[in-house]
């Protein structure tokens, strides 16, 4: 972790009221030591010269600083940032080995006049720990960062050398601060290393924090001219004739070093390694986002044309006669509104209603029947699934067409026959109709909205061209019996049955499309713990769908390869990811600059607003609804990639998933609620 790369501005003006050992201090030489109560400081000897470097280690510019000394045999001072010595200990050891000095310089080069004395002593600590890591030694040297001459020492700087001193440092200043990070020009940063006369002199140059080219030149001539007037350079305790500032570090502090250092090496390349898969993720969704709108467009194109696709079978001669299998389970609330609006289409052909009632334990099968309509029976049955009842109904169906409609779920008038419309058409084996959030007035059943309209309806266009139809809903889905019952029926192997059968369709050459005009209104969870479980059940079940078909990967028919991966891609690991994105847009906003964080989010709501736009479109709906889109992204989104994340350990773990039930409102047995959400949708 490394807040500032460099020293990257310029030190205040010390204008505050100093007390009198500050003064002192201020009026001392560029070497501090406050371990004794009273301040005492030093100065170089006359023509000599401590050249220290702050910032490093970098693996660009300070191999190329060492070379510059190495070539004039002058040695120097390195104060080190602590995670840049943890990044790059072989630069750390280099130093030491060509008889250079090492300093601390903070693990985050942090300031010392804004972090509290607690977090400047554990940033001092663990720069230790990573100098023991690479080189067995610690250093008794520290520059504060943001530093320059003793004159520039403001009251709260001179509260953090303190405490530095209270850990035994040796605090180390400058004389001639060449503020080569401004990057004045090499003639400048030579001009300000050349002390006047034969003073001596420490000077701050910087090997690190960003392009340091017009250093290295200037470092050059400085040494050149330094040598021509006979100077002495010399690490700052040898100029002073003290001991070395490196003391032997004990072999637990080697070992605990060594660890750490592997640590922020092993998080650099994994943050760096997810950082690039973040990116292809942001690319993959934006790409998905705009390849599925051109594809919907197309569908829209086509399908408003009327040409589905070249070849197309023409229309019935007559209207074929169609049952409506209708699964029940505790369904009281909303069968009789489900009932009445398949009884009263405006369907020209004949319509039978079988409503399969799987062990109710209200009055379900008792309402259905008390409507009395002569085209509706009721079948009971013990309770065994939906896909057991959905299986009866196939039995029982006295036709080919088949219609299967959730008992939450209205149709409107000409849903029927939109739905009839597209089995013209020999090769088609299934229709997807088009779902609708009825309940839509609360915020979570406006989310729900947003996602059927932008997640599920402009998907189904896309699959329909690319021949990859995930799921028929079982909210609203037409079947060809003789399909249905080559296949076996139903079948009862998972908990998303719609999806394995889609599936099992696709597989046997059927075409599955759908259908924007097949308009069906459904009841939504009200509730998050309502929506949850749903979810849950969709999510866990589409992966057993997805184990049970994986064999269409290898087939010849290009179904598994598309249907497959998407759903592998988009539907499960970038899912997975998500809470990684979220925990790094929040640590990048609470340690960093959050406008970058704030300008991808507010791009990628952008994105997501333009395609939701364009769906909305499409769908006839008004694009008021978009005004939720931004509050989305902090609660639904999280909901539903905690809906992968569970569903996804829970197949890992091998645990069997009961069906999860949801409580019905009965939404739609109000006329107030039929004339009010429905109204504007149905008369368009």
């Amino acid at each position: 972790m490394t807040n500032v790369a460099g020293e990257t501005q310029a030190v205040p003006p010390a204008t505050d009221r100093p007390s009198p050992d500050l003064e002192r201090a201020r009026r001392g030489g560029p070497v501090l030591n406050l371990t004794d109560g009273k301040p005492a400081s030093a100065r170089l000897p006359a023509r000599t010269i401590a050249l220290t470097f702050d910032d490093g280690p970098d693996p660009e510019w300070t191999p190329k600083v060492l070379d510059v000394l190495r070539r004039y045999d002058a040695k120097a001072t390195f104060f080190l940032v602590g995670s840049k010595a943890a990044q790059h200990p072989e630069l750390v050891r280099r130093i030491v080995a060509e008889g250079h000095e090492i300093g601390n310089h903070t693990y985050t080069h942090a300031d010392l006049a804004s972090v509290p004395a607690w977090r400047l002593r554990l940033e001092l600590s663990l720069t230790q720990h990573a100098l023991a890591g690479a080189t067995g030694l610690h250093t008794t040297l520290v520059r504060p960062p943001y530093s320059s001459t003793p004159r520039s020492i403001t009251v709260p700087q001179w509260e953090g050398l303190r405490v530095a001193a209270s850990q035994g440092y040796l605090v180390t200043l400058t004389d001639l601060d060449t503020k080569d990070w401004s990057h004045p020009g090499a003639d400048k940063i030579t001009a300000s290393s050349i002390p006047n006369g034969d003073r001596g002199a420490i000077v701050m140059m910087h090997d690190s924090g960003g392009n340091r080219s017009q250093t290295v030149d200037a470092l050059d001539r400085a040494l050149r001219e330094l040598t021509a007037r006979k100077y002495r350079t010399a690490t700052v305790t040898d100029a002073l004739g003290m001991p070395s500032a490196h003391q032997k570090a004990g072999g637990g502090e080697w070992f605990v070093g060594t660890m750490f250092s592997f640590a922020q090496r092993a998080s650099g390349w994994f943050t760096t390694a997810l950082s690039w898969a973040l990116l292809v993720a942001g690319v993959l969704t934006a790409g998905r986002l705009a390849f599925f709108a051109v594809l919907a467009m197309l569908h829209a194109h086509r399908t408003r044309g009327g040409r589905r696709r070249k070849g197309r079978a023409p229309d019935w001669a007559a209207p074929p006669p169609v049952t409506v299998i209708v699964p029940a389970y505790n369904e009281q609330a909303g069968i009789q509104a489900t009932v009445r609006s398949l009884v009263t289409t405006s369907y020209q052909g004949q319509v039978e209603v079988l409503v399969v009632d799987d062990g109710s334990t209200d009055r379900t099968a008792e309402l259905a029947s008390a409507l009395g309509y002569d085209n509706v029976r009721v079948i009971t049955k013990p309770n065994g699934g939906k896909p057991s009842a959905l299986n009866i109904g196939i039995t029982q169906a006295s036709h080919e067409i088949l219609i299967m409609v959730d008992g939450d779920t209205v149709f409107e008038p000409a849903t029927i026959g939109h739905l009839v419309r597209q089995l013209a058409d020999p090769a088609i084996g299934a229709v997807s109709g088009n779902t609708k959030v009825g309940n839509r007035r609360g915020m979570i059943g406006r989310w729900q909205h947003i996602e059927y309209v932008i997640g599920f309806n402009l998907d189904r266009r896309a699959f329909e061209l690319l021949d990859c139809m995930a799921t028929v809903p079982g909210a609203i889905g037409a079947f060809r019996r003789s399909a249905l019952v080559a296949l076996g029926g139903v079948s009862t192997d998972t908990l998303a049955e719609d999806t394995d059968l889609t599936m099992a369709l696709c597989r046997a050459g059927w075409r599955v499309v759908y259908e924007e005009k097949a308009l069906a209104w459904t009841e939504a969870p009200t509730t998050l713990g309502q929506l949850w479980k749903q979810r849950y059940r969709w999510c866990y079940g589409t992966l057993q769908a997805m184990w049970k078909h994986r064999r269409s990967l290898l087939e010849e028919a290009p179904f598994g390869r598309r249907c497959l991966g998407y759903l592998i891609l988009f539907q499960v690991v970038l899912p997975l990811l998500a809470p990684v994105v979220d925990l790094m847009a929040f640590y990048s906003t609470a340690v960093g600059d959050p406008l970058p964080v704030v300008a991808v989010w507010a791009g990628f709501v952008a994105v997501q607003a333009g395609t939701g736009w364009y769906a909305l479109r499409l769908d006839g709906e008004r694009a008021s609804a978009l005004w939720v889109l931004p509050l989305q992204q902090f609660v639904y989104r999280q909901l539903m990639y905690l809906v992968v994340i569970q569903s996804v350990a829970t197949a890992v773990l091998g645990v069997r998933l009961r069906w999860h039930t949801i409580n019905r409102q009965g939404t739609f047995n109000t006329p107030d609620t039929l004339s009010g959400e429905l109204a504007g949708p149905v008369g368009r």
